[in-house]
């Protein structure tokens, strides 16, 4: 099946980063998420309006996707969909987004 989206450097680092924290406790519980997570990343590639925006952290050139206890980040107007960020919900998504965008 062809990938309809594309991860930033950013946001593959991102993934990289959730899947080998998971890794260390459960090596198959990160296999799963990592296999989940594209999958659900196809789901949003064939509907790119799902999720919400968040006016507050970035324009509207990009929504925001919750999946499981991450937030998406991505680019819903873009052909494929362009992926900028994964993140915990449980992180402080204002400084998050402020220090990611000021790089």
């Amino acid at each position: 099946m062809k990938r309809r989206f594309v991860l930033t450097p950013e946001a593959r680092s991102d993934l990289k980063e959730i899947l080998l924290d998971i890794a260390e406790d459960s090596p198959d519980a990160a296999e799963r998420l990592r296999s989940e997570f594209y999958e659900g990343l196809q789901s949003l590639s064939r509907s790119p309006g799902i999720g919400h925006y968040h006016d507050e952290l970035l324009s509207r050139k990009y929504r925001f996707w919750n999946f499981y206890s991450y937030v998406v980040a991505y680019v819903w107007e873009a052909k494929p969909i362009q992926v900028v960020s994964v993140v915990h919900g449980a992180r402080d998504l204002a400084v998050f987004f402020t220090l990611r965008v000021s790089h």
